[in-house]
């Protein structure tokens, strides 16, 4: 079986861990994620993928469950020597391991490597894959399109809204420099096309999978995806399961709330490039919106949607795929 996957960050990182789980022991079991690459950015001289780099490092298990992001028994000496010459951002620490990625992804890119092929060349140090299911990771694309966050202060990149501020501005847009320009990398559209199954990770819908579903052409390949496309909602009882993707959702006036991201995606069935989805899963405090999604052309199943562990994610990915091979 084929999986493609759209994904970004943590939320994306424990989702992946739950597909490979679900379809480790098939055979020929194939998953690409198709990664977000809006929030990253050039810090220190360096090449920083936050995204590319947790799912790395979750997949290879060598991530910090405690914080969700980096290495575990990372150091930070390296960092404290930058901010002793004024050189980065005090408040966006990076390890004195995961130095040694950004390092190695900006020697590559120097060398005149694309970032697809950065990618490739990083992840190929650990076995993301387990059982007979193997997997790789493409960046959206090889261009660089950052997101930043437009506010009453100012324009800031994401990482600073949402790292240093905590979100605790509000956004009025958020804009994607550079994406109009930007092609899918190289593997990303035949992943797409060449699924069995498409899953949308519950990512947050604006900064992680909106900015994928923004580069040209992939917001077409998904809708026109011989495969079904299955997403899993982010939103559980009208609240953000990590991170303030709540303030993101207000910035594009969606509603934060399981069926109205799912509404956000549109249905699939409702009219060729009406919508993306074909199947939505949300928590079983959400099966109250089942009945008007599917009236809506949005088939939908409840289940408990935690991802505490391999096994919680696995089951919401098993849900995921039954839902998209029986849809």
């Amino acid at each position: 079986m084929k999986v493609t996957v759209l994904a970004g960050g943590v939320g994306g990182s424990r989702f992946l861990r739950g597909v490979r789980a679900a379809v480790r022991d098939g055979p020929d079991a194939r998953i690409t994620a198709i990664v977000n690459t809006g929030d990253d950015m050039w810090l220190a001289g360096l090449r920083i993928a936050p995204d590319l780099d947790t799912i790395t490092y979750a997949l290879a298990g060598v991530n910090d469950e405690e914080r969700g992001w980096g290495r575990v028994g990372e150091s930070a000496r390296v960092a404290g020597e930058l901010a002793e010459f004024g050189v980065g951002w005090p408040w966006f620490t990076l390890g004195d391991l995961d130095l040694g990625t950004h390092i190695a992804r900006t020697a590559f890119l120097r060398e005149g490597m694309p970032l697809s092929e950065a990618t490739r060349r990083i992840t190929a140090r650990w076995s993301l894959g387990a059982g007979s299911a193997e997997v790789r990771l493409l960046p959206a694309t090889d261009d660089e399109v950052e997101t930043h966050v437009v506010t009453d202060q100012g324009e800031l990149h994401f990482e600073e809204w949402w790292t240093r501020l905590r979100a605790g501005i509000p956004a009025r847009r958020f804009v994607q420099t550079g994406v109009e320009a930007a092609s899918p990398a190289p593997g990303v559209l035949e992943a797409i096309a060449d699924a069995d199954v498409v899953l949308l990770a519950p990512s947050n819908p604006v900064v992680s999978i909106g900015t994928i579903l923004g580069i040209p052409g992939i917001r077409d390949a998904v809708a026109a995806a011989p495969a079904p496309v299955v997403g899993v909602a982010p939103i559980i009882g009208g609240a953000v399961v990590r991170g303030m993707a709540d303030a993101c959702l207000a910035a594009i006036g969606v509603e934060t709330d399981a069926a109205a991201v799912a509404r956000h995606y549109g249905a699939r069935r409702r009219g060729a490039g009406a919508g993306l989805l074909d199947g939505w899963l949300v928590d079983d405090v959400d099966a109250a919106a089942a009945d008007a999604l599917a009236a809506d052309g949005i088939p939908t199943r409840a289940l408990p949607l935690r991802m505490r562990d391999e096994a919680s994610s696995a089951a919401i990915a098993r849900a995921a795929l039954e839902l998209a091979l029986g849809t």
